[in-house]
């Protein structure tokens, strides 16, 4: 069975990520896809990279930047959009090891967006959406005709979840003149917006075509302890329902 795991958003949260691989052994899987915003928000940003770093280069499929990434690079906060956030942005960028950055500027994707093949399907992995790839979430509300060349559709940055298949017209009698892209957000491994506090990611079987969105509990006051009071508490009372 073909599997890959599929993560973003993961945000410095350590627990919640050595908990994903603890359900889900990265050996277990033949790729696995990164959607950007490893870092920042939450208080091991440096210990979430050394354990990214232990995936298996043939194993890492994808692994773009967020906008956080972009930002903590570019040293430029300005998209950030409180003055909680701005703060937070410039603790982690003062905590981040030189070692640290060298892995977001020279082992992650700078374009926000990769275009690969996955076993013969055409695939699109971005952080947000085409329209604005750091920025700009995709909805199941607005799909363009951008997406259409693609079969999967991989993105983060919403924090919230989604699979959804979306049939755009096509000249194909097989098909019923339809072709079909399916979309997949697997939600936030260490800052979940959508009043679930576990942990959240997906994993694609590509015999089946099997989509499962998965959650796994870990031990959130553990994680919450560990803010510096630099940070506004904000940032982790957050994690306990997931908001």
């Amino acid at each position: 069975m073909i599997k890959i795991l599929i993560m973003s958003d993961i945000h410095g949260n350590l627990t919640a990520l050595n908990k994903v691989f603890k359900t889900e052994v990265p050996e277990a899987f033949q790729g696995i896809i990164l959607l950007g915003d490893l870092i920042d928000y939450g208080p091991r940003s440096n210990e979430v990279i050394r354990k990214i770093k232990e995936i298996p280069q043939k194993k890492l499929l994808v692994n773009i930047w967020g906008n956080h990434e972009k930002a903590i690079v570019d040293l430029d906060d300005s998209r950030f959009s409180s003055e909680r956030g701005k703060k937070c942005f410039a603790y982690t960028r003062k905590n981040l090891t030189d070692e640290s950055l060298k892995f977001v500027e020279k082992n992650m994707e700078k374009a926000g967006w990769n275009e690969f093949v996955l076993y013969g399907r055409k695939c699109l992995a971005v952080h947000g959406s085409l329209e604005e790839p750091y920025w700009k979430s995709i909805s199941h509300t607005e799909i363009g005709e951008e997406y259409e060349k693609y079969d999967f559709v991989f993105s983060g940055h919403s924090h919230i979840p989604h699979f959804f298949e979306h049939f755009y017209p096509a000249e194909c009698e097989e098909y019923r003149n339809k072709k079909k892209t399916v979309f997949i957000n697997p939600g936030s491994v260490g800052q979940p917006r959508n009043h679930n506090p576990n942990a959240q990611y997906a994993v694609l079987e590509m015999e089946t075509m099997t989509v499962q969105m998965k959650t796994v509990e870990y031990d959130i006051r553990q994680e919450m302890d560990l803010f510096a009071d630099e940070v506004d508490a904000f940032y982790k009372e957050r994690l306990r329902i997931g908001v």
